[in-house]
């Protein structure tokens, strides 16, 4: 392992990990648990799981978080947000911190909207009482229900995972997706892939149409801190076409590192058993991110090279995200992007797939033209 926490590219057996999840079924990666130190710093950390429906085509994205636990100032408070079919959104705010709750040393939170309905923690997957909103969420459960105070409407969902991939070899000791520098308080905001991908069986209810799935692409991250991202993008996907054991995440942007200012990137793909880190650090890097519509990465690290090209025509939907004022809506996503992704070896192609179920993301800002990094 070199020094930024990225395992070498050996290339080992490329048995498909997908079959295989009973040896992952207890995957946990550094900075599972949660951040808060307890004091009354400006701090927040954000949870998004995500599970996709390639037989319908579609896509739900639950993002959670905390805004200063400590209570009393003016961001404190949690939400749930949930992009929904056809990137239809649903925010709940969730004002009272005294109903959150969550775990240190492992992934484990709650909320509960109102301090009366607080249940047991960690509470087993079972059904909610009928009158309670709120959410829990574990290493292999997502679980809620929300009311829309507006439509009346309730959403709800249930599912249970199989870890198939954390964020490293598989069988092997999982890693930090910053590396050691996520250890280190001047690096905030820390991100932290928790599954880059799992197998979900369960259920979401969505404005009255009840959408069941079983062996679902299923994927999770967090971040948190006391600072925050000035311009950055996203891309994920775990929902190939012909290829269910492979799964990439994508990130980039500007990241301030002892009072100065960098632009920062990476790629990292999973596949048959074996992770493929690319980082701007590292290597050759190369992106052009088009204020939307458009993401086109390449890198190189050692004998391997990949090729990432995103699109998309859909407008997408706004999301919320943590800004020093608290959330906000600086940030605009799809789950319906197109994703072409090429991975070589010596210049010999090993791998291409393609999705039209590609989680694509820009935010921050200014994004007045494109976004070129060489």
């Amino acid at each position: 392992m070199d020094r930024e926490g990225l395992p070498g590219m050996a290339v080992g057996s490329r048995q498909s990990a997908v079959g295989k999840g009973i040896s992952a079924l207890n995957l946990q990666t550094p900075h599972s648990g949660y951040h808060w130190d307890g004091s009354d710093r400006r701090f927040f950390e954000g949870w998004y799981f995500r599970v996709t429906l390639p037989s319908e085509g579609q896509s739900f994205a639950f993002m959670y978080s905390i805004d200063d636990p400590a209570g009393g100032q003016p961001q404190s408070g949690g939400a749930a947000q949930i992009l929904g079919p056809d990137e239809q959104y649903f925010c709940r705010t969730l004002p009272d911190v005294t109903g959150f709750r969550a775990a240190y040393d492992h992934l484990s939170l709650q909320h509960w909207r109102s301090p009366s309905n607080a249940l047991p923690f960690p509470l087993p997957p079972s059904p909610f009482p009928s009158n309670a909103e709120g959410y829990q969420a574990t290493a292999t459960l997502n679980q809620g229900q929300l009311k829309d105070p507006v439509s009346g409407q309730w959403v709800r969902w249930q599912y249970e995972t199989t870890p198939v991939y954390g964020w490293g070899n598989l069988g092997e000791s999982q890693l930090a997706t910053a590396g050691w520098l996520s250890y280190m308080p001047f690096t905030e905001p820390g991100w932290q892939v928790l599954m880059a991908h799992g197998l979900a069986k369960g259920w979401v209810e969505w404005q009255g149409q009840r959408y069941t799935f079983e062996n679902a692409p299923a994927y999770a991250e967090k971040n948190w801190g006391g600072a925050f991202p000035t311009k950055w993008f996203w891309l994920q996907c775990n929902a190939f076409e012909g290829q269910p054991d492979l799964t990439v995440t994508s990130a980039g942007g500007l990241r301030e590192v002892l009072g100065r200012s960098e632009a920062v990137g990476l790629i990292v793909v999973h596949w048959c058993d074996l992770i493929y880190p690319f980082a701007s650090t590292h290597g050759p890097f190369t992106w052009e991110i088009a204020p939307w519509g458009s993401w086109q990465l390449t890198a190189h690290r050692g004998l391997h090279r990949i090729v990432l090209s995103g699109t998309t025509g859909d407008p997408g939907n706004l999301v919320r995200v943590p800004t020093r004022d608290g959330l906000q809506f600086l940030c605009r996503d799809t789950t319906h992007g197109h994703l072409t992704l090429q991975l070589y070896e010596r210049d010999q192609l090993m791998v291409e797939a393609q999705s039209d179920l590609a989680g694509l993301e820009v935010g921050g800002g200014p994004w007045e033209t494109t976004w070129r990094r060489s």
